[in-house]
């Protein structure tokens, strides 16, 4: 099965840095994406405000420049997560971030 998404935007929360207990670094942070896209032939405003996290020792050098207003593109799978409150969110878990 196929779990694949790329976007574009802007970094719209601090990124917070964080350790699980198994040791495994993680970076948290919300990107907010706006573009204009065509659905039945007609241009449609869009708006996505999705969390991101990117994990493992590896994965930390492509956060280290990261702050709030950087326009970055972000590929990785989603999946669905219930926070402590009950309430679940779609999270993209990032393999790969680059500076635009």
């Amino acid at each position: 099965m196929t779990n694949r998404l790329v976007l574009t935007g802007t970094i719209a929360k601090h990124p917070k840095r964080s350790q699980s207990p198994a040791g495994i670094p993680h970076c948290h942070f919300v990107l907010e994406h706006r573009s204009v896209q065509r659905e039945a032939d007609l241009p449609r405003q869009i708006y996505c405000y999705i969390n991101v996290v990117i994990s493992g020792k590896g994965q930390q050098v492509l956060t280290q420049d990261l702050v709030v207003g950087s326009n970055i593109k972000v590929e990785g799978f989603i999946s669905y997560q219930t926070g402590r409150n009950g309430v679940g969110k779609l999270v993209l878990h990032a393999d790969h971030i680059d500076l635009i």
